[in-house]
């Protein structure tokens, strides 16, 4: 049986922001599309979307990026959900947003999933309140304020949040919090990070992320950030004419002699002998 289809033909002149609870039970009477973009965010809660013949179930702190003429239907299956619903134009995304995002343009070209950590959502929340409150204002400098609004919401999206093309290929869990460690990692490896700093990342103690993520990925955080340096030092070798020296402290390595045991326990070789070879 086909599915009942409705096309929003109006546009939008501005950034829009909706703000609501949908009860259990609740359903959209038709599969549609629009225009513009929809972000959609779940504040608390859980819901269902048919994004084209795709299903996805979302929970509190996951966002869903849907460009314009995207058929997509929402159900909620699961209990009341706050949800918050912004929709902007191609044109309300500055090219500082657009070069900071992954992918660049491209991230606005199909359905993007992507989750803020349990420890930055309550920051997320109060931008959805100012945001609402100026909508409510609506004077002639509202369409201005929410654009900016917007802009500062993507900004703060690219700092916290756990895009799926930023899990690494080596880490094989579902668990948001250690891919959001290993994100933070990945990241940051060059600098002199912690494990208190990356547990700030994931939302967690230490010790609790810890535990948590030598079980997802069968190593410490530590074994794991060391790793990732090395591997990102060994490209540098075999890419560049610096000194060893040079290498080992762009990749966050305290010292050389540091990195070269560290680098010969991986390898099996110095690596001066790597970049020989």
């Amino acid at each position: 049986m086909h599915k009942e289809i409705r096309t929003r033909t109006s546009g939008i002149s501005r950034v829009h922001i909706e703000r609501a609870v949908r009860k259990a039970g609740y359903s959209m009477v038709v599969q549609h599309d629009h225009p513009y973009f929809e972000l959609y965010y779940v504040e608390r809660g859980a819901c269902r979307f048919m994004i084209d013949d795709n299903m996805h179930d979302l929970r509190g702190g996951d966002f869903v990026l849907i460009p314009p003429r995207t058929l997509h239907f929402t159900r909620y299956l699961f209990g009341a959900c706050k949800r918050v619903d912004i929709y902007f134009r191609s044109e309300d995304v500055s090219e500082a947003v657009l070069s900071a995002l992954p992918q660049g343009a491209d991230f606005f070209l199909q359905t993007q999933i992507f989750q803020v950590p349990d420890a930055y959502r309550d920051h997320v929340a109060a931008l959805f309140s100012r945001m609402a409150a100026e909508a409510r204002i609506g004077d002639a400098q509202s369409a201005q304020i929410l654009y900016f609004q917007l802009q500062e919401l993507f900004l703060l999206c690219v700092r916290v949040c756990t895009f799926s093309q930023d899990v690494p290929a080596d880490i094989h869990t579902a668990d948001r919090q250690v891919l959001l460690a290993a994100r933070f990692i990945s990241k940051n490896y060059m600098r002199a990070i912690t494990a208190a700093d990356i547990a700030t990342a994931a939302g967690f103690s230490p010790n609790y992320l810890s535990r948590k993520f030598r079980e997802a990925a069968g190593i410490s955080i530590h074994e794991y950030l060391v790793l990732t340096r090395l591997r990102h030092a060994a490209t540098e070798l075999v890419s560049t004419d610096d000194t060893v020296t040079q290498i080992a402290l762009r990749c966050g390595f305290s010292g050389s002699n540091y990195f070269k045991d560290a680098f010969k326990k991986k390898y099996g070789m110095t690596p001066s002998e790597y970049r020989n070879e």
